[in-house]
Parts: structure tokens; C-alpha cells; sequence
């Protein structure tokens, strides 16, 4: 008796919008955390980027949970339930509690700032480093929960995606001081010793960054049988413009050489296109870990 095989294509619930989501969330954290190492660490040199920042990085939170709640077609009571069924073994509530504290603290952290209260200032920026860290590293850490998929059940996924988190803040952060610089200051002198200075942690993280990535696909291709074939399917499969080229090549190796080699970091055009790239980069990480770790099938 013969087989009838049916061209069903295997369901992927979240795409698009959750990319965006964690996204939008990992550059508002990238952001505040550049905005506190002035106020939150001390480096003065870091203050020109203390108020755009913040403004930013409240921003950019307050318009993350937009692609979220669309994607579960906007049932804004289920927001409430986590609050009020409390769960306390559930992820999804202490990210509940993290959403709203987070935003919070960033608001107080500003008014302060732009008030000039240095102390209060340096206390909420202190309180929000955690918070920050800890927003977008329960991204990851949601992903990391879901045990059947092979892709995102690692204990480094949280950790990913806060460096990506990171290095695309800082790139946003570099265009946005040079932005606001050249067109909304009378001088229009760019602060190329902020900019450059910025750039150089920028490197530092991409090598983070793609270390982080070394190791993890090391292991899935020397793992069971379903970490090889998620190990091929990223990087010699459907994926690999989206993951190997787009990810990693384009976002990440590129932009690494160019800030890292004093010549390339020094010329403006150049170091303009490393930050568009690495922005780029990261959101196709976004899409490519969403996507991807769902279109294999279950364990």
C-alpha cells in the first residue's frame, strides 16, 4: 500500500512582528545604557549622549509593545492577567513587571537628568542598568524557554541577544550624535572624539558578538541529530543569505573591520555605512532567530 504525502508547509506563528518587537526593544536598552555611562558610571566623556539616550531609548520602549500586542491580535486584558493571576513560575509575567518598570524608571531617569539633579539622576540610571539588561535579556530568555526547539533552547540566547541588543544601540547612537550635531547645533561641529570613542566599543562588542556566535553554532554542529540539521539549515540552507550574509557578513564582519582599523574608522562616510549595516545586521538576526528556529519541525 503506497504513501500519500501532502505538500503542507510547516507553521510559523511569529515572524515580522515579534522581530520587530525584540528589536526595537534591544535598541531602546543599547541606547539607555550608553545614556547612563556618564550618569549611571562616571565618564564624562559620555555626556553629550546622556539626553538623546534616554529620549530615545523611552521612546523606542513605548513603541515595542505596539508590534508585540499586535501580534496577538490586541488583547490588551491579557496584559492585565499577568498581574492579576499571578503566576510566579511564569516567564511572561516577570516580563510583564519588567515592561512597566522599566519605562518608568527611564522616565524618572530623564526628568532628573534634564532637570540637572545630578544625584537622583545617578541613582535611576544605576536601578535602570539592570532593568535594561534584564528587558531584553528576557527576550532572549523566552526564546531560550521554548525546549522543543533545538535553535533557541541554549543557555546563550539570552546573552546574544543582549550584545546584538548592544552593538545595535551603539550604532544608533553614532548616527543619531552626528545627526543631531551637524543639523541642530549652530556650529555644526560634529564630537568625533564621542563618535570614535563610541565606535571602538562598538568593535570590542562585535568580537563579543560573533564569538558568542562561534561557540554556539560549534556546538549545535557537533550536538544530537536536530541541532546538526538546525546547524546546516542556517548555514548552508534556506537561511544562509539571511543568516551567514545579511546577519553576520554584512552586519557584523564588515562593520567590525571598519571600526577597528583606525584609517577606515576615521573616515565619516565609512563609519556611517558600518552603523547602517550593524543596525541592518541585527535586524535580520531578529528575523532569522524568530523565523528560523520555527520552520524546522519539533523534536
Amino acid at each position: 500500500m503506497g504513501k500519500i504525502v501532502y505538500d503542507v508547509q510547516y507553521q510559523t506563528s511569529m515572524a515580522f512582528l515579534i522581530s520587530y518587537y525584540f528589536y526595537l526593544t534591544g535598541l531602546s536598552a543599547g541606547s539607555f545604557m550608553i545614556s547612563t555611562l556618564s550618569y549611571g558610571f562616571g565618564f564624562e566623556k559620555f555626556k553629550p549622549a546622556g539626553k538623546i539616550g534616554v529620549v530615545v531609548a523611552v521612546i523606542l520602549l513605548l513603541m515595542a509593545p505596539q508590534f508585540l500586542l499586535m501580534q496577538v491580535a490586541w488583547p490588551i486584558k491579557s496584559v492585565w492577567n499577568h498581574f492579576v493571576y499571578l503566576n510566579p513560575v511564569s516567564a511572561m509575567t516577570y516580563g510583564a513587571f519588567l515592561l512597566m518598570l522599566y519605562p518608568v524608571n527611564s522616565i524618572i531617569y530623564g526628568i532628573f537628568m534634564f532637570k540637572g539633579n545630578k544625584k537622583w539622576t545617578r541613582i535611576f540610571g544605576t536601578i535602570g542598568i539592570p532593568l535594561a539588561l534584564a528587558v531584553h535579556g528576557y527576550t532572549g530568555w523566552i526564546l531560550a524557554l521554548g525546549v522543543a526547539r533545538d535553535y533557541w533552547n541554549t543557555g546563550l540566547m539570552p546573552i546574544v541577544f543582549l550584545f546584538s541588543a548592544m552593538v545595535s544601540g551603539i550604532s544608533m547612537m553614532i548616527l543619531l550624535i552626528m545627526i543631531r550635531d551637524y543639523f541642530f547645533t549652530k556650529s555644526r561641529d560634529v564630537n568625533y572624539d564621542l563618535i570614535y570613542s563610541l565606535a571602538k566599543i562598538l568593535g570590542w562588542l562585535l568580537v563579543v558578538d560573533l564569538f558568542l556566535v562561534f561557540c554556539d553554532y560549534s556546538v549545535l554542529l557537533y550536538s544530537k541529530l536536530e541541532g546538526q540539521e538546525v546547524a546546516h539549515f542556517m548555514l548552508f540552507g534556506k537561511m544562509f543569505l539571511g543568516f551567514v550574509v545579511l546577519e553576520n557578513l554584512i552586519g557584523k564582519v564588515i562593520p567590525l573591520v571598519i571600526v577597528m582599523v583606525p584609517k577606515f574608522r576615521e573616515n565619516n562616510y565609512l563609519l556611517i555605512l558600518a552603523a547602517v549595516m550593524n543596525m541592518i545586521g541585527i535586524l535580520a538576526m531578529r528575523i532569522v532567530t524568530v523565523y528560523g528556529g520555527q520552520v524546522l519541525p519539533l523534536m
